[in-house]
């Protein structure tokens, strides 16, 4: 009597399962090896959505201002209290998010990218490029953050389009140098000499060739220029050179009540201090499970 064989059929291949999907099961690993930074970008997720919103999780106008209620302390009707104008606190941490993240996704953004293009081209030229490139970045990077910060806002002076760019180019050098080290090994890989060899020009072959290689450390660095963005747009605010007054901010915020107020409204000062310290907590553990994901020494440990 014949016996029926049982044909296993074999596992689909990576490159057979649907984008989608992959999508799914990366996430799903990340999930699982990385609570920290899943938590991170769980209370990331929240603060975007706090932003979108807020015209309907806001229970006040945060503009509206009630001189017969100022200083108020945390009650039912207003759950954080209220400022020296009146106007309830919880509105606008609620508003302010949006300050914080448009500043710091758009600053980050642009300086992340900008540096991206600059450390790949000086790596990719090369020679007298490449020194005198570096030679520039050495001279931004010889500045802290908050004083070179400091300087372009005195420059161009207040408002959230210049905070925006006095951000953004402090973080362009920090950007260019780490992209380039990880560029130059890829320069010298030989489907870049067979780039040249096809006579395509400089431009694409590191538009096409060697930026897809470097995105790793670029999202890396994305990720963590956020919280240091938002940082700087609430030391900016808070010493009068960024955002300014009636924008809900939580650098305004903290400056108005943290100086005048710290004894008879601590309130003023505690809350926005939280809402910065949880955002730039929250965007840095991200980013540094976002760092052990995708750099390949990194993989694989806790």
């Amino acid at each position: 009597m014949a016996t029926r064989e049982t044909v296993v059929a074999p596992p689909p291949s990576p490159l057979e399962v649907p984008p989608r999907a992959r999508w799914w099961r990366a996430v799903g690993r990340f999930v699982r090896q990385k609570p920290l930074g899943t938590g991170g970008a769980a209370i990331v997720l929240f603060m975007i959505l706090v932003a979108v919103f807020a015209d309907v999780l806001a229970p006040y106008d945060p503009l509206d201002t009630d001189y017969l209620n100022m200083f108020s302390p945390p009650s039912y009707h207003h759950w954080l209290g209220t400022d020296d104008f009146g106007r309830d606190i919880l509105s606008r941490l609620i508003y302010g998010s949006r300050t914080a993240l448009l500043v710091g996704f758009v600053s980050a953004f642009l300086g992340a990218t900008l540096g991206l293009i600059i450390g790949v081209a000086s790596a990719y030229f090369g020679g007298t490029t490449d020194l005198l490139v570096q030679r520039v970045l050495d001279v931004f990077l010889s500045f802290p953050l908050i004083i070179l910060a400091l300087a372009v806002v005195a420059v161009f002076g207040t408002g959230v389009g210049n905070v925006i760019l006095a951000i953004t180019i402090p973080l362009i050098p920090r950007c260019a140098r780490v992209v380039r080290s990880s560029a130059l090994a890829i320069r010298a890989i030989p489907y870049v000499d067979a780039a040249r060899a096809c006579g395509f020009s400089h431009w694409r072959i590191i538009l096409r060739h060697m930026l897809p290689n470097v995105v790793a450390p670029y999202l890396i660095m994305l990720t963590a220029f956020q919280g240091q963005a938002i940082l700087l747009e609430a030391s900016l605010s808070f010493l009068g050179l960024g955002v300014q007054e009636p924008v809900p901010a939580w650098g305004l915020m903290l400056r108005g009540g943290a100086e005048q107020y710290a004894e008879s409204a601590p309130w003023m000062a505690i809350f926005p201090g939280l809402a910065i310290s949880l955002a730039v907590f929250a965007f840095n553990i991200f980013g540094d499970a976002l760092r052990d994901v995708l750099d390949p020494r990194l993989r694989g440990t806790t």
